[in-house]
C-alpha cells in the first residue's frame, strides 16, 4: 500500500512539474542534477592507418588531440576546433561518435574517427598550442604508452564501429 501511495504521488508531482515554464523546469533539473565537464576528441587517422596522437605539457603519456567544449558549442564543432588550435590541421569527421561516460571526475568525451582534410598536412604535423609538446603519428601496432581517457576512447570508438548497424537515414527522418 506505502508503495502506491509513493508511486501516485510521484505521478501527481510529476504532472505539477510540467505544468512551471520551461525556464523554470530547466533550472530545477540543472540544479539538482550532477554538473559534468564535456569534451570532444579525436582520433585522427592517415589512409595508412597511422594515429595522430600528442604529448601534452602537463601528461607524461601520449593522447589523443581534443579538449572541452566552449558553452552553447557543438560536439563536432569543438572537436574539429580542438585539433586546429592544437596541431593545426583541418579533420573531417568520419562516421559516428562514441561517448565515454566517467562518473567519478564527472566527465563526458564525445569521441570522433577524424581524418586530415588536407593529405598535404600530413608529414608537417606539428604543435600549435603551448599546451602540447610533441605531435607523432603511430602505427596502430606501434602506439606509446597511452594516457588512460585515451586507451578508453579508442576501445569506445572501436565499439561503436563494430556495432553501428543503425542507417542514420531511417531515425532522421523523425527530427522534423
Amino acid at each position: 500500500m506505502d508503495r502506491s501511495i509513493g508511486a501516485r504521488t510521484y505521478r501527481l508531482a510529476l504532472r505539477v512539474f510540467r505544468l512551471f515554464p520551461r525556464s523554470v523546469r530547466r533550472i530545477t533539473v540543472r540544479t539538482v542534477s550532477p554538473s559534468y565537464t564535456v569534451g570532444a576528441i579525436c582520433v585522427i587517422e592517415r589512409p595508412d592507418g597511422a594515429i595522430l596522437l600528442v604529448r601534452q605539457a602537463y601528461r607524461k603519456k601520449w593522447g589523443i588531440p581534443g579538449g572541452l567544449l566552449k558553452r552553447g558549442e557543438a560536439p563536432e564543432v569543438g572537436a574539429r576546433r580542438e585539433v586546429f588550435e592544437e596541431v593545426g590541421i583541418a579533420v573531417e569527421l568520419v562516421g559516428p561518435p562514441a561517448v565515454v561516460v566517467d562518473a567519478d571526475p564527472q566527465r563526458v568525451d564525445v569521441v570522433y574517427r577524424a581524418r586530415p582534410v588536407a593529405l598535404s598536412e600530413i608529414g608537417e604535423v606539428r604543435p600549435t598550442s603551448p599546451e602540447i609538446v610533441e605531435v607523432k603519428w603511430f602505427a596502430p601496432d606501434a602506439l606509446p604508452e597511452l594516457q588512460f581517457e585515451t586507451a578508453e576512447a579508442m576501445v569506445a570508438l572501436a565499439r561503436v564501429r563494430a556495432t553501428h548497424t543503425i542507417d542514420p537515414a531511417a531515425a532522421e527522418k523523425h527530427l522534423d
